[in-house]
């Protein structure tokens, strides 16, 4: 077993063990539904021709259709595509949507094709999706190493397969995280990073501390990070580490975000940013601060970065950052774990207003989704931090075991 599906057997696990679930419904969450894996051809702009790999598991849609992201990322895999589909059921159960779980996407760096064939890759990839997707049936987003315009492709590809069926009317709810212009939603670019922000607002409520004055670092500086940081930043927190796969800087004084924003995105890499001292990724964990967000990929905080952490609460704006090890060290040493499926759920909550208004034709203000969107975020950790509080368990179960307790109770209710 990889070493991400351990990591979500693991939790799964432990919180079904403490809330004694239902075997049966263990038996059904312990594995997806539905394991896709194509390999498809694409005529590329220099006339070669070059085999891909794409995936989409689906795993499990008791409470709606399946829900998740499509990564262009190198390694993509079954296996990973699997743990990150699984946590999607959890997340889009304790946020109370009407979505299950799915995730996928493409071995493939994305920065290695110029437009035009990221374009014929990514709609030859619709094609193959095609028969496996649908506003009722699993609703595609972005994910690592995509965006709106990714989105709005497959729209568009979907658009021409379907043709005039009048079974796959209102195309644009297919997909979520399009641009504006394809039907997306005000306020779900930066939705994930708020979510993230919103959790810590309300994390700093419930522990009574004044966040203002308070230092974070942040790992991985694309959207989530970075609108994380902006609205820290804006209620007077100090942003004094940052990082990702392009170097790690640290600055005592403080980062401007916004400066540090235009840089990243001019030159595509945090190097070579005047401000701040270039450190290692071993250093930056090093780090003595008050919140750690890691908002990159999976599998980053193991046992060593555990073990030289010096925070108060680590906020998994990233699926999976913390492996099984490192929890254990964190938790031991009485630091705080805001959890994904409860961190980063914005993104996922915000897609659930696009379907809303696409399948609807209503076009929502900016206000109104910020609105929502800081209600439930709120709302939904003070669930989860008042189950932790009863139950005498960490956040990361207790979001596990509401999650659980949601998927149970709709198998019961129909007889399994």
């Amino acid at each position: 077993m990889s070493r991400i599906l351990n990591l979500v057997k693991t939790h799964y696990n432990k919180a079904a063990s403490m809330c004694n679930l239902n075997p049966k419904v263990y038996d059904i969450l312990a594995q997806p539904k539905n394991e896709i894996k194509m390999n498809f051809p694409v005529k590329l702009s220099d006339n070669s021709l070059k085999v891909f790999s794409g995936f989409r598991v689906q795993h499990n849609d008791i409470l709606g259709p399946y829900k998740g992201g499509l990564r262009f990322f190198p390694n993509v895999s079954l296996d990973e595509s699997s743990a990150l589909a699984s946590w999607m059921t959890l997340k889009c159960s304790l946020q109370g949507l009407p979505f299950g779980g799915g995730k996928g996407g493409l071995d493939i760096n994305p920065n290695d094709y110029n437009e035009e064939d990221l374009q014929r890759i990514t709609r030859a990839f619709a094609r193959e999706l095609y028969p496996y997707i649908g506003n009722h049936k699993d609703i595609p987003a972005p994910d690592v190493g995509t965006n709106a315009q990714i989105m709005d492709w497959m729209v568009d590809e979907y658009n021409v397969l379907s043709g005039n069926d009048p079974l796959k009317s209102n195309m644009k709810s297919v997909f979520t995280g399009k641009s504006i212009e394809m039907g997306g939603s005000q306020g779900r670019e930066e939705a994930t990073g708020r979510g993230v922000a919103l959790n810590i607002i309300e994390w700093s409520k419930n522990k009574n501390i004044e966040l203002k004055g308070k230092s974070f670092i942040v790992q991985g500086f694309g959207n989530v990070g970075y609108y994380t940081s902006s609205i820290l930043s804006s209620l007077g927190m100090s942003l004094i580490g940052v990082g990702d796969h392009t170097g790690y800087l640290h600055s005592s004084e403080g980062f401007n975000v916004h400066k540090l924003k235009k840089h990243n995105d001019l030159n595509k890499s945090l190097e070579g940013y005047g401000a701040g001292k270039k450190i290692s990724k071993e250093e930056f964990f090093k780090i003595e601060t008050d919140i750690v967000i890691p908002a990159a990929l999976e599998l980053q905080i193991g046992k060593e970065e555990a073990e030289n952490m010096k925070c108060q609460l680590v906020v998994e704006a990233a699926n999976g950052p913390i492996d099984t090890e490192g929890d254990e060290i964190l938790l031991e040493k009485g630091v705080d774990i805001i959890p994904d499926i409860l961190a980063n759920s914005g993104g996922v909550e915000v897609s659930y207003y696009e379907w809303l208004q696409n399948k609807s034709d209503e076009y929502w203000s900016k206000d109104k989704v910020q609105v929502k969107l800081e209600n439930k975020m709120m709302k939904t950790f003070d669930e989860v931090y008042i189950l932790a509080k009863t139950m005498n368990c960490d956040l990361r179960t207790a979001s596990y075991i509401h999650a659980l307790r949601r998927l149970e109770k709709n198998y019961l209710r129909r007889g399994i």
